[in-house]
């Protein structure tokens, strides 16, 4: 399953959170002219590296496939991020 929203919470100097929903395919399409860019790069590193593009790509599906559900925390002094995909 492809995450279809991720969800990042900021907290604010004042300790009050700022809640920001990312959906991602409208993101993906408006990046992916960069995107193709990076895809490019990558088979370029895979092919000066002697690692299979091929392979590459699998696992960073997999890697892809496995987002939903996962949960990241940055805490730092007073500032504080959370990023929930979905």
């Amino acid at each position: 399953m492809v995450p279809q929203l991720v969800t990042v919470r900021h907290r604010r100097r004042n300790g009050r959170w700022l809640r920001l929903y990312v959906p991602v395919v409208p993101v993906l399409l408006v990046l992916s002219p960069l995107l193709l860019l990076a895809v490019l790069a990558g088979l370029v590193a895979c092919l000066v590296t002697k690692v299979s593009p091929v392979g590459a790509l699998r696992g960073a599906g997999q890697l892809l496939w496995a987002l939903p559900g996962t949960r990241i925390e940055f805490e730092q002094g007073r500032t504080a991020v959370l990023v929930s995909v979905r």
